[in-house]
């Protein structure tokens, strides 16, 4: 299964930074995600990029069982 690794915002909403969640695209594994981690972690995604294996992915995109698919909330900074 894949790996989906959380940061900041999602990873708090999700409560773990690290989880194994089946699916064969990117939009599978995220929708696994919501429903393993509820609403809080639906509301932070929209908001978020994903990347898979340390690249842009889309929602649509394949991921196989040694991906890592990495949400990352947007960050600010001052």
């Amino acid at each position: 299964m894949p790996t989906i690794r959380l940061f900041a915002g999602a990873r708090e909403a999700a409560g773990t930074d690290r989880d194994t969640v089946d699916g064969d695209t990117v939009g599978a594994v995220l929708d696994v995600a919501v429903q393993r981690y509820g609403a809080g972690f639906e509301a932070i995604l929209g908001s978020c990029r994903v990347w898979v294996n340390g690249e842009p992915a889309e929602r649509d995109d394949p991921v196989a069982d040694a991906d890592e698919v990495a949400v990352l909330p947007p960050v600010s900074g001052g």
